[in-house]
């Protein structure tokens, strides 16, 4: 019961993120992002076109075969370098970043500044 309406607060703050996001995002992509316990998944996404352009996570071979576990922020740290680096292959360079409800700490912070440093701009 507990875990249930964990995740309903989190969807409602995440909704109140993208609300936000859309006043002030202009037509900017919009950098998603969610974790699990066992994954982090970034992606970027078209919300005009309702598509996504680019997407990362530790569930793909190039990167799981880095890592022993998906759920940290090393691993996170990994996902948002190869989403920049996946970014700049379509020449995606300014994005707005949708923290989807979660703190902007640890594995969502880490995520952020790997895809920074890696050329996004946000």
């Amino acid at each position: 019961m507990a875990q249930e309406s964990r995740t309903v607060a989190r969807r409602e703050r995440a909704r109140r993120t993208r609300y936000k996001l859309r006043q002030v995002s202009g037509d900017r992509l919009r950098l998603s992002v969610f974790r699990s316990t066992k994954h982090i998944y970034a992606q970027i996404i078209d919300d005009q076109r309702g598509v996504t352009l680019v997407s990362a996570s530790t569930t793909e071979p190039e990167i799981r075969s880095q890592i022993q576990h998906g759920g940290n922020r090393s691993s996170a740290s990994l996902v948002g370098g190869r989403l920049a680096e996946k970014a700049r292959q379509a020449n995606i360079t300014r994005v707005v970043f949708d923290r989807g409800g979660y703190l902007y700490h640890g594995r969502t912070k880490e995520l952020a500044d790997a895809a920074r440093a890696g050329g996004l701009e946000f």
